[in-house]
């Protein structure tokens, strides 16, 4: 692995400490898969600093509506040059699109939603207002696309829906996670691929395996393949050092880890 490389992990997690042990016990509770952190921010830096990652962008999830403010606070408290927080609001809450413009005026760049622990259906038209606010207010929206392995498998955001998004909004800046859609991987590739929509790689490769994982990737844009980890579900290090052998050329690698997310999230260089 080039030591000097540059690296942005788009798609991370983390808890205020003082329900960390809690919540990563509940997390644990639902599905069977190890964490390789405790779910704090000193130990996803620390994750950093060993796998040479100079920043992440960290996604809290609303899973009721009153958690909304808690989790813009927390945002606050933890933002940094390397902790980079996407907030979270919850879709079917009615005040979700005024609590959009919170965030924009908060300095922050961009959401996270979740299907499956926020009970939504991601082409459901009760989630315009919520996807206009967010086209509105110029965010970045981190989706949490195909299935979960905590959750039996329904059709919440599958690569068809994603689409049905953005033919409504054209204009929203949609990373779809897992590669674009866990574990429906044939309709990403029917559906997505090639197509200008950003894709982040977290928790894909060790299901899919490195042959078929770098076909897909090989179907993509360049400028529109990005790094994550889903961290803490995933180790960094193992993860930048297992996905940078698919690579061939340095400026794919380049574009990678590093330029698409700075692009994005209108970063300065490092």
């Amino acid at each position: 692995m080039n030591q000097k490389r540059r690296i942005i992990d788009i798609h991370t997690h983390a808890f205020p400490d003082a329900i960390a042990d809690r919540a990563m016990a509940a997390l644990h509770s639902e599905c069977d898969i190890p964490s390789y952190l405790d779910g704090r921010i000193s130990s996803l830096l620390a994750s950093m600093d060993t796998a040479g990652i100079q920043r992440s962008v960290l996604c809290s999830i609303a899973t009721r509506p009153k958690q909304f403010g808690p989790i813009l606070e927390w945002s606050r408290e933890i933002r940094s040059d390397r902790i980079i927080p996407f907030p979270s609001v919850y879709p079917k809450d009615p005040a979700a699109a005024g609590q959009i413009e919170q965030i924009r005026s908060g300095g922050f760049l961009g959401v996270k939603i979740h299907p499956y622990y926020q009970d939504i259906y991601i082409d459901d038209p009760l989630l315009d207002p919520v996807y206009k606010a967010i086209v509105d207010n110029d965010l970045i929206l981190v989706l949490h696309t195909g299935y979960d392995v905590a959750f039996a498998h329904e059709e919440r955001a599958n690569p068809r829906q994603i689409l049905t998004i953005l033919d409504k909004f054209p204009e929203l800046r949609l990373v779809a996670t897992h590669l674009g859609g866990w574990f429906q991987w044939d309709q990403v590739e029917d559906c997505l691929l090639g197509k200008p929509i950003y894709i982040e790689t977290s928790v894909s490769l060790d299901y899919l395996g490195p042959e078929k994982m770098s076909r897909l990737m090989a179907k993509h844009d360049p400028d529109y393949l990005m790094f994550g980890t889903d961290s803490p579900w995933d180790d960094q290090k193992k993860a930048v050092k297992d996905i940078e052998k698919l690579f061939c050329k340095e400026d794919i690698k380049e574009k990678f880890f590093f330029h698409n997310a700075t692009k994005l999230l209108g970063l300065n260089e490092l």
